[in-house]
């Protein structure tokens, strides 16, 4: 009930006015959509690569500090007096107690070129403390691993970690390789460090950053003590006590170390409440522009047509009349002009219609009464074939029972029987021969070569037939004494037959050959031989059957004295049907 009360608002201006209106409001709801999401992510990606190039940029400090370390310690193993004083160590000499002294002071004057060693301890190769004077050994400090590890990276500095003995250091060793030993062992040098000593200061005090070593320890945090720790993971973004901070991180390339930034995601979105007024204020803005111009747009289109309505339904009560209004719309001008071609049209076509309608029922009882024919003359042909039979006239039977059979199939069931197997079709030409040796005599001898497997091939009806007739009655019937026909079927590839028609009668010049080819090409040959299906027609069967085969046309060679050979090849999976 509610439907038909809102038919009369469907109409040509309220839907092109809808329709409008609709797709502008897509359009925009998607615009706006699509321009917040990328200003956004822009936003977002930009402010990313700005943190990610301060995470290298304190990725590179935090290099420099270790190389400094690492610089540090290897001035302290490549020192002169250590090494001399190593050395007679591993040699079985005793140093002296000046000696001993000697390189307490130049240990100790290393270890004030750097704010963040805590102190250094020199070992002997058996492992035992040389410096300081007492301790444990250094199995018993670090433990085997280490030594090994110490061992393997042959004098480079090997990070261990924060210790547990003392948690507010680092350490680290390295091996300590004489010179003039051939770099064999001459000890181990152990590195304390300082917590503080990577410490990284954000200039946001919002931020935090995390440092972890190579084993995915932590080095430092700026994060609360009572904050777990955070592992360097793939994510985008975390929580930390329910504010989401973005996660950045870079990996040193020479210590293997990880640098972790969490930024604050407020920071980072500071402009898109901002972004997103100015996107809904102008989504609303167009939306009332675009309103206005549909509606005036929409009337301007339709008022015309509803002129052109009210004439055409004015055609209802009688005869097409022409409507003779115009408008400045080109469009719509056209629209009236073709509206008065119609009418005058359909006056005309009505009286065309009413004659095609009396012409149609005039060939309908001619086409009733050709059917008849056939008929008749199949009935007139049986009964002299049975009349020649009583008189004992058999060669004048065969011949006509031949003439009944090779009109049955040309004629009967054109719809039915469009392809027929090579088989029937070489049986129709066998007739035809018969017939045309009653007129011909012995001057017509003919050849049929078939293999058995190549007769269940299917082919247009009459295609081979016209071959037949065109070379009787240009090539033996134009020669003087006994003439030959060879109708040859062969396999020339894989799945395609050679079809050859070949006579011995007097040939063609070649300029006759061309000009027949260039005639056949042209389709300007409708009958070679006076049946209505000529050499044009079968070219053409060709050409629509097999189309896409390039070879499906027909091909002539012939010579003045040597007779005429037409062939045309055809796959035996058949044509268009």
């Amino acid at each position: 009930m509610m439907l038909p009360r809102f038919n009369q608002y469907i109409t040509l201006r309220n839907q092109i006015f809808f329709v409008f209106l609709l797709a502008m409001t897509i359009v925009l709801f998607i615009v706006g959509f699509v321009t917040f999401n990328l200003v956004g992510t822009l936003l977002k990606n930009n402010a990313d690569k700005q943190i990610q190039q301060t995470a290298i940029q304190a990725s590179g400090r935090i290099d420099n500090l270790y190389e400094q370390l690492e610089r540090l310690s290897s001035q302290v193993v490549t020192n002169a007096g250590v090494q001399q004083f190593l050395l007679g160590e591993v040699l079985g000499e005793n140093a002296s107690f000046q000696e001993r002294q000697a390189l307490m002071q130049t240990i100790n004057s290393f270890q004030a070129y750097s704010n963040g060693i805590s102190s250094f301890e020199l070992y002997l190769p058996n492992l035992q403390l040389l410096y300081p004077v007492g301790g444990e050994n250094l199995s018993q400090r670090i433990g085997a691993r280490w030594i090994e590890k110490a061992d393997e990276a042959k004098g480079k500095m090997v990070w261990i970690g924060r210790t547990p003995t003392r948690p507010d250091q680092f350490l680290a060793i390295r091996r300590v390789s004489l010179v003039d030993r051939w770099f064999s062992r001459g000890g181990y040098l152990l590195i304390y460090v300082h917590e503080d000593y990577f410490n990284y200061h954000n200039e946001n005090p919002e931020e935090f950053t995390i440092i972890f070593d190579d084993k995915m320890e932590t080095v430092s945090s700026s994060l609360d003590a009572e904050i777990s720790d955070i592992s360097p993971m793939d994510y985008r973004s975390i929580a930390i006590k329910g504010v989401e901070y973005m996660h950045v991180q870079h990996q040193s390339k020479e210590t293997s170390w990880t640098l972790v930034i969490l930024t604050p995601l407020k920071h980072l979105t500071e402009g898109l409440p901002l972004l997103r007024i100015a996107v809904l204020g102008s989504g609303v803005l167009g939306f009332l522009i675009f309103f206005i111009s549909s509606l005036g747009l929409s009337t301007l289109i339709t008022r015309p047509i509803f002129r052109l309505i009210e004439s055409m339904r004015k055609a209802r009560q009688g005869e097409l009349v022409s409507n003779t209004r115009t408008s400045r719309i080109v469009e719509i001008d056209e629209l009236n002009i073709t509206y008065n071609e119609l009418v005058r049209d359909t006056n005309h076509l009505i009286q065309v219609v009413y004659e095609k309608e009396l012409l149609r029922s005039r060939t309908e009882l001619k086409a009733l009464q050709a059917q008849i024919n056939p008929h008749f003359l199949f009935n007139t042909l049986n009964a002299l074939y049975w009349s020649l039979d009583e008189r004992g006239e058999d060669e004048l039977a065969n011949q006509v029972i031949a003439m009944s059979q090779l009109f049955r199939y040309t004629i009967t069931r054109p719809n039915a029987d469009e392809w027929v197997m090579i088989g029937e079709e070489l049986e129709h030409i066998e007739r035809y021969m018969l017939i045309m040796q009653m007129r011909m005599g012995d001057q017509l001898a003919w050849k049929i070569n078939c293999p058995a497997q190549f007769e269940q091939v299917k082919i247009p009806k009459l295609l081979i037939q016209p071959l037949v007739e065109n070379a009787i009655i240009h090539g033996i019937g134009n020669k003087i004494g006994k003439g030959n026909i060879d109708i040859h079927i062969r396999e020339i590839r894989p799945g395609y037959l050679k079809v050859i028609v070949k006579d011995d009668g007097p040939g063609m010049t070649e300029a006759r050959k061309m000009e027949i080819l260039s005639s056949i090409n042209g389709g300007r040959i409708h009958s070679m031989s006076g049946t209505g299906v000529g050499l044009t027609n079968v070219d053409k069967r060709l050409q629509l059957y097999f189309e896409g085969v390039m070879r499906a046309k027909l091909v002539i060679h012939s010579a003045v004295g040597e007779g005429t050979k037409i062939a045309f090849e055809i796959p035996m999976n058949g044509g268009m049907r």
